[in-house]
């Protein structure tokens, strides 16, 4: 049976407190016992900070127990209350776009990466913020999928499954047409039509859709960085956890800004922007970056 899928049925019986329990110990088991996953995860961090021997491995220890805190989050998100879900997220870089996200009458565009936990973001900005849309990758089994939008969709998230020209073309339409923050992770590509940009001084192909949905329908785009931080006081007592999520807004892209560029060059040009204020935030906290995937490096 499909990993994912048999934690995902135990953490629907299990206490909140034993997922996180049993998430931290696959976690360090992992670390302890590096597979092709870890071994992949720390040639990223080594080449997004440098570092190496036992530097390397200590960071890859707190990147995988990051990871496991991303796992545990996003099994039991329909069961945090709206208050520990307020006391569990900071906003930083808001005032740059607050006027943008509280007043636009139709679609802006959200670009994430691998970071944190980004399902926040929604159960975050929905209520309070702008109704938020996501497209997800399609899991396997459908079972797992079909759970895990349920899930979203009953904190507020609009879901589309990531299948291809058909979610692309749904996409413009409801950025046309709907108040809503549509947002992509789109650090690691999955079109296999992916744009080169330089993240870390080296070349990588990034995700062309954000910018290109932007030239398609005028929206604008905001790169959003996702991280954890450890909570004291009240925010800890009433977050029910040590952990809180800071969701870090970055400038506004406005895609008007490349209109006398050639086309591919207004996809590169767009998307240079956001992936090179991503990768400073990456750098700075990089064992919240959950890229235990092949990542797109070219160089």
């Amino acid at each position: 049976m499909n990993a994912l899928l048999t934690a995902w049925r135990a953490s629907r019986v299990l206490p909140v407190g034993a997922v996180r329990s049993l998430a931290a110990a696959g976690a360090r088991l992992a670390w302890r016992r590096p597979g092709t996953a870890v071994r992949r995860f720390e040639d990223n961090l080594h080449r997004v900070t440098g570092l190496e021997g036992d530097s390397l491995r200590s960071l890859s220890r707190r990147g995988l127990e990051s990871v496991s805190r991303y796992y545990a989050e996003a099994l039991t998100l329909d069961r945090f209350t709206a208050s520990q879900v307020e006391a569990r997220v900071r906003l930083d870089g808001y005032d740059g776009v607050r006027e943008l996200l509280e007043t636009t009458p139709t679609g802006a565009i959200a670009v994430l990466s691998h970071s944190g936990n980004w399902d926040l973001v929604g159960a975050y900005a929905s209520p309070r913020i702008i109704p938020v849309t996501a497209v997800a990758e399609v899991l396997k089994p459908r079972e797992m999928f079909d759970q895990f939008v349920a899930m979203r969709e009953g904190v507020g998230i609009q879901v589309l499954g990531h299948e291809g020209g058909s979610t692309f073309r749904e996409l413009i339409r409801i950025t046309k047409a709907q108040r809503t923050l549509v947002c992509l992770l789109s650090d690691r590509d999955m079109s296999g039509s992916g744009v080169e940009v330089q993240m870390w001084g080296r070349g990588v192909k990034v995700a062309p859709g954000p910018a290109a949905l932007a030239l398609a329908t005028g929206a604008p785009i905001v790169p959003v960085h996702v991280y954890y931080e450890r909570l004291s006081g009240a925010r800890r007592r009433a977050a029910a956890s040590p952990w809180g999520v800071v969701l870090h807004f970055g400038p506004v892209i406005d895609p008007a800004s490349v209109a006398s560029a050639p086309r591919d060059a207004q996809v590169s040009e767009l998307s240079q922007r956001w992936a090179s204020w991503m990768a400073d935030r990456i750098a700075e906290h990089p064992e919240d970056w959950h890229m235990l995937q092949r990542f797109g490096w070219t160089a």
